[in-house]
């Protein structure tokens, strides 16, 4: 819980006398909000809504309101002015979590954490986990049920990781011999970093580095049944989608957003600050820059290509 005092510090806006000492203990949605519920408004229909719900504090953004001839005349003590609402929802969201991340280190009794294994503060191991030799995991992180984490793999703080994920598993990385057409698995001896603040969402896999590491970037978010090969660099603040799959050695650099079902190919780049659209398929070996530039199709390729292409077809 906070008082509506306290929410607007965190979102460097100001309250209104009237209100900043009321109380906080939940967010909600605007049908289901009470006096002491948080919800928020983008756009004018919502705002309307909003204030004419129960709610104790309502967010909504400064573009919303400025030069809104209904919202500037608005003076609902309630009203709290932020830079952009959903995203200051969301921060005050988990500021008011009654959390079990806070104090000592948390283990379910039927989650298995081998003994060199090391845990931070406020970290939580849900039901049915494994932790191998030498894992090492930052403070404040929620490790779900049944996650396994093999052996080495380091996890830095503030990290959540949903049921069923596997991180630091066997790359798929084989030689051939070409008289006999046998395959023999190349060493995947290497590691897995995963920086603070990322999140990996349930049954997710990212593969250990064969001789060096795979490493995924601070912030970054990762959806449901995502794959990582072996040797991956991810950098910050990436956003990869459900059933995204991305294949051995590539790189996604910092910034970069992939849509539901994107598949990349070996040693490619999707640089800085790309966006693939759902579905899109990255040739092995292909590098992809623009910033803000939007990929789409397969094999992949700027948006206004690719709809020209389709335009074309539905000529013929």
């Amino acid at each position: 819980m906070a008082s509506v005092g306290e929410i607007a510090a965190w979102l460097g806006a100001v309250a209104s006398a009237e209100v900043s000492d009321r109380i906080i203990t939940r967010i909600s949605s605007i049908e289901g909000a009470d006096r002491d519920a948080m919800v928020f408004a983008v756009g004018e229909p919502a705002l309307l809504e909003a204030l004419r719900s129960q709610a104790g504090l309502v967010l909504a953004s400064l573009r919303d309101i400025d030069g809104n001839p209904y919202a500037d005349g608005v003076e609902d003590a309630r009203l709290l002015k932020v830079a952009d609402a959903r995203y200051g929802f969301a921060l005050v969201a988990g500021r008011l979590k009654d959390s079990p991340q806070e104090g000592e280190p948390s283990v379910h009794p039927t989650a298995l954490v081998d003994e060199t294994a090391s845990l931070g503060a406020g970290t939580v191991i849900g039901p049915g986990g494994v932790l191998e030799a030498e894992v090492k995991i930052g403070a404040r992180c929620m490790i779900g049920p049944r996650v396994t984490i093999h052996a080495g793999v380091v996890l830095g703080d503030d990290c959540v990781v949903q049921a069923g994920a596997v991180l630091g598993s066997t790359g798929f990385g084989y030689a051939r011999n070409r008289e006999t057409g046998e395959y023999l698995l190349f060493p995947q001896q290497g590691r897995l970093i995963v920086e603070d603040r990322v999140e990996i969402g349930a049954n997710t896999t990212i593969d250990r580095g064969a001789l060096g590491e795979t490493r995924i970037g601070r912030g970054t978010k990762i959806d449901n049944l995502v794959h990582i090969g072996h040797n991956c660099v991810i950098g910050k603040n990436v956003v990869i989608a459900a059933q995204t799959g991305i294949s051995g050695s590539s790189v996604v650099e910092d910034g970069a957003v992939l849509g539901g079902q994107v598949g990349i190919g070996e040693h490619a780049t999707v640089g800085a600050g790309v966006i693939l659209g759902g579905g899109a398929g990255v040739l092995s070996g292909k590098k992809m820059y623009g910033k803000g530039e939007v990929f789409w199709g397969r094999p992949a390729r700027p948006l206004k290509e690719y709809l020209r292409d389709l335009a074309r077809l539905k000529r013929r």
